[in-house]
């Protein structure tokens, strides 16, 4: 893999937004040199047939995430903690959509 990276560029993670005021999504991966190389990439591949409203480029290495050992404790609920769940307050009788 150290090979692919060093004679395509580290990868680029690519993300657009369909309309303004919508979230982003993730649409592919790419290889790059540099920033502005990512940009034009990700327009030419992931813009074609969509006309989005914004792109993102994303170093694929600066992204953090959980490790898969760590998934139980970190998405853990917390259920002793009752301040969490609004069970114990009385909701008046006028109070409408809540």
């Amino acid at each position: 893999m150290k090979e692919t990276t060093q004679a395509q560029g580290p990868l680029w993670e690519v993300f657009t937004q369909k309309k303004t005021g919508q979230p982003y999504q993730h649409v592919g991966s790419l290889h790059a040199f540099d920033k502005e190389m990512a940009l034009q990439n990700a327009r030419d591949l992931y813009t074609r047939r969509d006309k989005p409203t914004g792109l993102w480029v994303i170093p694929a290495a600066e992204i953090v995430a959980v490790a898969p050992g760590d998934n139980a404790p970190f998405f853990d609920p917390s259920d002793d903690k009752v301040y969490r769940h609004p069970t114990f307050y009385e909701i008046p009788v006028e109070v409408i959509n809540l």
